[in-house]
């Protein structure tokens, strides 16, 4: 990106140019932008609209078995608690929503040029949904009861992919989110893991077709609670699920995103390798502004979930 701004400022008039845009209002900025796309817009003809689609990897069809994702997204719908409330998610969130809760970089985001950006995971929009609700919540009794949501969600990631099977601009997630509020001694957090890792359990054996002992959660603690929570959570797993559980304490990815504890959703039969990711997360507390609130978040990838079903993971 810095490459590319020291070529293309000398000829639109320098970093000021840039500073007097980003200064602009929404409103302000928004009616220069669609002024410029609708410049742009002009020159395109059918044929090179053509081209670009066909060139452009962020608009070309994804490759997945269409028959199969669709399959997955209804068995992980039908295998949520009745707890759990599906949302059905915009396309788009506000502008910044992935780098300010993330962080993520703006270069991995599709942003729009009305104060949006394109989804890029869909915990991020559970999350905003959840707070929200959150902080409409003005009795104790509301307060103190989870917030449950769950999405099926196409989303893009804009960073750079290497050149290899399995990497895609586009791809389904199933998400699915915890909010609640810290009651001591970690036991909203045991409750919340729990309740989301039998879901994930559940889920990806029967979406993939597989047996539970073919899933693997792996747990990783990231502090001393994060240990007293693994600890709990493993011992009420093994009482009720089949699938293996360990603890991964060398994961190097996750730290500093997740706090107290992350894990893995990993599937040993076939190639499929990751499924989901997920951990708690201090979104909701940042949002409400409120350090009581907690947050526990997992994504599922519809893709790998349907290629394993259709037995080419």
């Amino acid at each position: 990106m810095e490459d590319a701004l020291d070529r293309l400022l000398p000829r639109i008039g320098g970093s000021g140019v840039i500073d007097r845009l980003a200064a602009l209002s929404g409103s302000d900025f928004t009616s220069v932008m669609l002024e410029v796309a609708r410049r742009r817009a002009a020159r395109e003809n059918p044929a090179s609209v053509l081209r670009r689609y066909e060139r452009d990897r962020f608009v070309r069809p994804g490759q997945g078995p269409v028959r199969a994702l669709r399959r997955v997204e209804n068995v992980l719908l039908g295998c949520l608690p009745e707890d759990v409330e599906p949302v059905e998610l915009a396309p788009l969130v506000p502008l910044g929503t992935h780098s300010a809760l993330g962080p993520v970089s703006q270069d991995k985001v599709v942003s729009t040029i009305r104060a949006s950006e394109v989804a890029a995971d869909p915990t991020n929009a559970l999350a905003l949904e959840a707070a929200s609700r959150r902080a409409r919540a003005h009795d104790a009794a509301t307060r103190l009861t989870p917030i449950r949501l769950a999405a099926v969600q196409r989303v893009v990631r804009a960073q750079q992919l290497p050149d290899a099977p399995g990497f895609f601009a586009h791809f389904g997630l199933f998400g699915l989110v915890t909010a609640g509020r810290d009651i001591g001694g970690g036991e909203f957090e045991r409750t919340a893991l729990t309740g989301q890792l039998r879901f994930a359990i559940r889920g990806v054996a029967f979406a993939g077709e597989i047996a539970p002992e073919d899933v693997q959660i792996a747990l990783t603690p990231l502090s001393d609670q994060g240990e007293r929570i693994v600890a709990a959570v493993s011992e009420d797993l093994a009482a009720v699920t089949q699938a293996e559980l360990v603890t991964d304490r060398e994961r190097p990815s996750g730290r500093g995103y997740y706090r107290d504890v992350c894990f893995k959703v990993n599937v040993r039969a076939g190639r499929a390798g990751e499924i989901g990711d997920g951990g708690f997360t201090d979104w909701t507390a940042r949002l409400t502004a409120n350090a009581k609130e907690r947050l526990l978040i997992c994504g599922l990838s519809i893709d790998r979930l349907a290629a394993l079903r259709a037995g080419t993971a």
